[in-house]
């Protein structure tokens, strides 16, 4: 096991392309990184520097306190997998599994103990005579995996192992790695574009964008407190909603207004943003997770000040809960941030512009299963105010502190 440190590590290639950018990172001894973020981000590059696949510009890699800037990838002491699985075709599982140690020379009979072993824990003991292609995409996963067990290494460093697998077998995969991580208690850092991988792996998850850190925690406080509107846009599924808003002060209270809608500010969210006051009177970005509206008929209680009306343009049934769209009448969100959450989507950017063009915003609630609104239909939504986000328009960044 072994802590693996990035301290103002940079890549910048020959071409001037800055890949990464002074990245100051500590993936604890026995703890599982995500490094996560759109395509282009750095997050391989950076997993590829710790590899010693990528030269490192500048800064430093220490692995169990020991600088490997210019320590060849074979003595680094760490296994990866990749997202190809990189398995040679003609050898079965037992060779596939074996070959890194018969290269390092280990005797025949550690050779059948490691790999034994490893195919015991990932449940391979009846395939090890099978060629890759008898496999599924799933068993040949675990194949890649058995490969790195084996070695029994310092550190794992997996690049977007499951992005080949369908959906139903990425969340088996998934929950199979983090099972088999905390039992061998390896320090590991895994890379995604997934967010869904990213908050149900990770001990602590880093989100990068353009080769910059944004933020770096564990998965429920990027997605209770995000630093910024990038990382706020991220991390969710669906996304948060987010959209021009102003704060008011009315009837005593503080409000929030977004189109022609007008919901109150509570005491208890005051008292855990109390850097919203400064905003009174000033323009603010709001973001509502879809979480965070229900339909307000089947709210006992619902205040009026927390409600807004809506008309449904689509409801998706997704038997316990329900997915309702619909449109405010504001200026939408459409920073470079955001942008840049979508640039591998060119019809989700088309869209988001045109939403510009016409200044509306389209939302998101997740609504319970027991609420009967239907397409077409005039509703109005109940807003959990506790869990409201607000972003400095200008900077991008959180409001939280005074």
């Amino acid at each position: 096991m072994a802590e693996i440190d990035f301290e103002h590590a940079t890549k910048v290639y020959d071409d001037g392309t800055l890949a990464v950018s002074g990245l100051d990172l500590v993936v604890d001894d026995g703890s599982l990184m995500v490094l996560v973020g759109p395509s282009g981000c750095g997050k391989t590059t950076a997993l590829r520097m710790v590899a010693g696949l990528e030269e490192i510009t500048d800064g430093t890699i220490r692995i169990d306190g020991r600088v490997v800037n210019e320590v060849a990838p074979k003595d680094r002491d760490i296994a990866m997998v990749f997202q190809n699985y990189a398995l040679y075709p003609h050898m079965n599982v037992f060779e596939n599994m074996a070959f890194g140690l018969r290269l390092r020379k280990f005797p025949k009979k550690e050779i059948d103990e490691r790999v034994h072993h490893g195919s015991g824990i990932l449940g391979l003991d009846d395939f090890l005579t099978r060629k890759p292609k008898a496999l599924s995409g799933g068993q040949r996963q675990r194949v890649a995996m058995g490969r790195a067990i084996v070695r029994e290494p310092r550190a794992y460093l997996m690049d977007e192992p499951l992005s080949n697998l369908d959906a139903k077998l990425r969340v088996q995969m998934r929950s199979e790695i983090s099972r088999l991580q905390r039992d061998l208690n390896v320090t590991t850092i895994y890379v995604t574009h997934d967010q869904t991988e990213a908050m149900t792996m990770g001990d602590r998850v880093a989100v990068l964008k353009t080769g910059l850190l944004q933020q770096v925690d564990t998965p429920r406080a990027l997605y209770d407190h995000p630093a910024n509107l990038f990382v706020a846009g991220f991390v969710g599924s669906p996304a948060m909603n987010l959209v021009h808003a102003s704060v008011e002060h009315e009837d005593g209270r503080l409000a929030v207004r977004f189109g022609g809608n007008r919901v109150s500010l509570q005491d208890d969210l005051l008292a855990a943003r109390p850097g919203l006051r400064s905003y009174e009177g000033k323009p603010v970005i709001l973001g509502i997770r879809p979480e965070a509206l229900e339909d307000a008929s089947i709210v006992s209680g619902a205040q009026a000040d927390r409600r807004f009306p809506v008309t449904v343009d689509l409801r998706e049934d997704m038997g316990p809960e329900l997915y309702i769209h619909f449109a405010i009448d504001a200026e939408p969100v459409v920073t470079d941030d955001i942008k840049q959450i979508v640039s591998d989507d060119e019809v989700a950017l088309r869209e988001l512009e045109a939403r510009a063009a016409q200044r509306t915003t389209p939302f998101i609630a997740r609504f319970s299963g027991r609420s009967t609104v239907q397409e077409g239909q005039h509703s109005e939504v109940w807003v959990d105010t506790r869990a409201l986000h607000f972003f400095d328009p200008e900077t991008g960044e959180g409001i939280y502190g005074g």
